[in-house]
C-alpha cells in the first residue's frame, strides 16, 4: 500500500472521501497535528534572520529544529493509525469454528485493538505538549504571522481531540478494565488541559488583534 503520507493532498482527500474506511478520523487527526507543527515552524522560519526579533533568533532556530521534528512524526503517525485498524479489521476475520481458533481470535483482537488504541493516544500526548511551543511561537515570533500561529494552536487542539475520540471508541472492545480504564483517565485529563491551552492562546490572540 502506497503511504498516505506520501499521496498529494488533492489524491489524499479524494482517498479520504472514498469507500474505505482508512484513512479516517485518526489518520486524519495526525494530520492536523502534522499541519499544527508545519506552521509553527513557518512561524519561526518567518521569524529568523528578522532584525526586530534579533533577540528570539536563537530560541527561534531551536524551535524550528523542534517543530521539524514533530512534523515528521505526526506525518508517520498518518499511516500507522490506518495500519492499526486494518490489523483489527484482519483480526476480525480470523476463524472461530473450534474453542481454540475462538481463543486465539479473541486474543488477537485484544491485542490489535490495544495498539489501535494507543497510536492515537501518541498522537494526543504529543499534540497536547507541541501546543506550548505553538503558544511561545505565537508570543515571541513574528506578530505578522501571529494568525497563523493561531490556526497551528487550533490545529493542534483538533488532533489532540481526535485522536482522543479514536481512543475512547477503541477501549470500548478492551477486555482488560484495568487497562482501559487508565487510559480513559488519562484522555480526559488530556482533553480538559488541552481545551484549556487552546482557549488560552485564542484569548490572547483576540486582545493583541484588537
Amino acid at each position: 500500500m502506497q503511504s498516505l503520507s506520501e499521496l498529494a493532498v488533492k489524491k489524499f482527500l479524494l482517498v479520504t472521501a472514498g469507500d474505505d474506511p482508512v484513512p479516517g478520523g485518526g489518520s486524519i487527526s495526525a494530520l492536523c497535528g502534522a499541519l499544527s507543527a508545519a506552521l509553527g515552524q513557518m512561524v519561526t522560519n518567518l521569524t529568523i534572520g528578522r532584525k526586530k526579533y534579533a533577540g528570539q533568533e536563537e530560541n527561534m532556530k531551536e524551535m524550528a529544529v523542534v517543530f521539524n521534528s514533530y512534523l515528521d512524526e505526526f506525518a508517520g503517525y498518518i499511516d500507522a493509525d490506518s495500519e492499526a485498524y486494518d490489523a483489527v479489521f484482519s483480526a476480525y476475520k480470523l476463524p472461530k469454528e473450534s474453542e481454540e481458533e475462538k481463543a486465539v481470535r479473541t486474543q488477537e483482537i485484544q491485542a490489535a485493538t490495544k495498539i489501535a488504541a494507543e497510536i492515537p493516544l501518541q498522537v494526543a500526548r504529543k499534540a497536547y505538549k507541541m501546543m506550548d511551543f505553538v503558544s511561545m511561537v505565537a508570543k515571541t515570533g513574528n506578530q505578522n504571522a501571529v494568525t497563523d500561529a493561531g490556526v497551528a494552536m487550533m490545529c493542534a487542539r483538533t488532533a489532540v481531540l481526535g485522536a482522543l475520540l479514536n481512543v475512547k471508541i477503541n477501549l470500548s472492545s478492551i477486555l482488560d478494565a484495568e487497562y482501559a480504564d487508565r487510559m480513559k483517565k488519562e484522555c480526559d485529563f488530556i482533553e480538559e488541559k488541552a481545551i484549556e491551552k487552546e482557549q488560552k492562546l485564542l484569548s490572547w490572540l483576540r486582545t493583541a488583534l484588537e
